[in-house]
C-alpha cells in the first residue's frame, strides 16, 4: 500500500521540516555554535531593552569576527514575541531562535526554569538539520546550562564565557545593602544561579574570564582548574569607534545640540548601574561648574515597568538635588549614533556599583573621550590613573563628582586622557584579537599561553600603589 497511512511515522510536521530546510547549509567551512539565550538577540539588537546590553554586543561582534576568520557561525538564542526563526547577520553569521517557556519575555534570572525545554528543542533541530559544530561557546549561566547539554550530546568541546559571576554580584549587593538580602535573593535567584555556575565551570572544557578580577574569583571561589581557565578581554569595533579631529567633533556637537561642557552616561536601566550615585556626583560638579550639563541616554526604545520605575526615580532625584535644566534625559539612542555621542562628550562616566567590565567605557576611550569609571568594575584595574583614565569610589558621590570635574577644569589632563585612552583601547580591546585568542584557546586547551603566560592572582600584577598596565599581558 502506498497511501498516506503508510508514511514514515518519524516524518516531522510540515513547519518543522520547513525550519530544518532553512537551517541546513552546505559549506566546507567549520561551524561554531554561539549560545546566548536571554534578551533580544538580533542582527540589529535594541540595545538598552530588557537584558539586552553589552553581552549581546559581545556575542554578535565575536561571531562576526569568527565569520571573517573562516567559520560559519550560528548564534542560538530564545524565540519569543513572534520573532523569526532565522535571521541573517552577515554572509557567515546567522541568528537561530528556538522557543521555550511560552511566547512572552522571560527575565534572565529565571530563564533557567525553561532552559531544559530550550536545550531539547535546539538539539532536535540540530540533529534534523544535520549540523556539525567544531565547538559550542555559551554566554552567561542560563546559556551555559544549555551549552553543556548540547556539547555533550554532540560530543564537541564546550567553551563557556560567564560575563558576570553570581557570587561577586551577591556579595557586592548584600555587603552594600545588607537589609535587602532577602529581596535580592527573590529578584536575582542567587542560590540557583551560583549552584548552576559551579556545575557549568566544573563540566565545561574551557572557562573564559574577561577581567583579572573574574580570573581571581573563578580560581579561588569557584575552584576552576588553572588548565581550563583563560582570560580574554571583551572587544570593540575599531572600524566604528575612533577619534576624529576638532573640526569634525564640533560639527557632531552642533548636530547633537551639545553646548558647553557635557558629561555623558549611557546604558541599560538597571539598579547596579549607579545612576543615583551619578546624579549626586553631578550635583558636586554643578556647584563648581554651573554651566556643565549631564546628558543621560538610559534604557531602550521600549521600557518595562521596572525600568520605568528606575527612570522616574532618577527624575525625582534630579528635582530633589535642584538639577532641573542641567540634566538631559535623551531617551533611547540608536546604535548608529553611539560613536558620535562618545566623540561629542567632554567626559564619559560609567558609575556602576557592579560592572563585570564596562564596554561603553572602552568605546568612549576608543573615541578619544576622557573616561571615568568606578572601582567596582573590571576595567579600572587595567587603567593607569591620570594617564589613560580616571576612577572613583562607587559609593562616594563627592569622590566621583570631583573626579568627573578634573578633565573639565584641566585641559592638559583631558588631552592626555584622550590620547592615551584611545591608544589603550586599540592596544588591548579589538574584536579581531578576541576572536583569534578564542580560536587559539580551543585549539590548544592544554597550555597556559593563550591570554596569560601565568594565571596569577591580580595582586601579583599590581602592587598596592601601582595601577599600571605595564605588567599586564598584552592582547594584540
Amino acid at each position: 500500500m502506498n497511501g498516506p497511512e503508510q508514511r514514515d511515522q518519524r516524518e516531522e510536521p510540515p513547519h518543522e521540516a520547513a525550519a530544518e530546510a532553512r537551517l541546513r547549509a552546505d559549506s566546507p567551512l567549520p561551524r561554531v555554535a554561539m549560545i546566548s539565550t536571554h534578551g533580544y538577540v538580533s542582527a540589529e539588537p535594541p540595545l538598552g531593552a530588557a537584558d539586552t546590553g553589552g553581552q549581546v554586543v559581545y556575542v554578535l561582534e565575536l561571531a562576526k569576527k569568527l565569520g571573517r576568520l573562516g567559520y560559519e557561525v550560528d548564534v542560538w538564542t530564545r524565540r519569543f514575541e513572534a520573532q523569526p526563526e532565522l535571521e541573517p547577520v552577515t554572509d557567515h553569521v546567522r541568528v537561530v531562535r528556538v522557543p521555550c517557556g511560552g511566547p512572552a519575555f522571560v527575565p534572565k534570572e529565571y530563564l533557567c526554569d525553561a532552559i531544559d525545554e530550550w536545550s531539547e528543542n535546539a538539539l532536535r533541530l540540530v540533529q534534523r538539520a544535520r549540523l556539525g559544530y567544531a565547538f559550542v561557546n555559551s554566554h552567561y549561566w542560563d546559556a551555559g546550562l544549555a551549552g553543556q547539554h548540547l556539547a555533550e550530546a554532540l560530543a564537541v568541546p564546550h567553551i563557556h564565557t560567564p560575563h558576570s559571576l553570581g557570587l561577586w554580584k551577591q556579595r557586592q549587593m548584600i555587603g552594600d545593602f545588607p537589609d535587602d538580602e532577602r529581596q535580592f535573593e527573590a529578584k536575582y535567584n542567587f542560590g540557583t544561579r551560583i549552584r548552576a555556575e559551579r556545575r557549568i565551570y566544573d563540566e565545561a572544557d574551557l572557562v573564559i574570564a574577561t577581567t583579572p578580577a573574574q580570573t581571581d574569583m573563578l580560581r579561588t571561589d569557584y575552584e576552576v582548574a588553572v588548565d581550563k581557565l583563560r582570560m580574554i578581554p571583551p572587544g570593540y569595533d575599531d572600524n566604528r569607534f575612533f577619534p576624529v579631529g576638532s573640526a569634525s567633533r564640533e560639527l557632531v556637537r552642533r548636530r547633537l545640540g551639545f553646548d558647553g561642557k557635557v558629561i555623558v552616561c549611557l546604558g541599560r536601566l538597571a539598579r547596579n548601574k549607579g545612576y543615583d550615585l551619578l546624579l549626586r556626583a553631578f550635583a558636586e560638579v554643578s556647584a563648581r561648574e554651573p554651566a556643565a550639563k549631564l546628558w543621560l541616554a538610559l534604557g531602550g526604545d521600549k521600557l518595562v515597568q521596572a525600568e520605568r520605575a528606575i527612570l522616574e526615580e532618577c527624575r525625582e532625584l534630579m528635582g530633589e538635588l535642584g538639577l532641573d535644566g542641567r540634566v538631559v534625559f535623551s531617551g533611547y539612542v540608536p546604535e548608529s549614533d553611539l560613536p558620535d555621542i562618545y566623540r561629542a562628550a567632554d567626559v564619559f562616566v560609567l558609575p556602576s556599583r557592579y560592572e563585570p567590565f564596562g564596554m561603553t567605557a572602552v568605546e568612549a576611550m576608543a573615541c578619544g573621550t576622557p573616561t571615568v569609571v568606578t572601582t567596582h568594575g573590571g576595567l579600572f584595574r587595567i587603567l593607569k590613573f591620570g594617564v589613560d583614565g580616571l576612577f572613583a569610589d562607587s559609593f562616594d558621590a563627592a569622590d566621583l563628582g570631583i573626579t568627573m570635574l578634573k578633565p573639565l577644569r584641566h585641559p592638559v589632563l583631558a588631552d592626555r586622557l584622550s590620547r592615551n585612552g584611545a591608544h589603550t583601547a586599540r592596544s588591548l580591546f579589538t574584536w579581531t584579537g578576541v576572536a583569534q585568542q578564542l580560536i587559539a584557546a580551543v585549539e590548544d586547551r592544554g597550555t597556559r599561553s593563550v591570554a596569560l603566560n601565568e594565571l596569577e592572582p591580580a595582586e601579583h600584577w599590581f602592587g598596592p600603589d601601582d595601577q599600571s598596565v605595564a605588567r599586564l599581558p598584552r592582547y594584540r
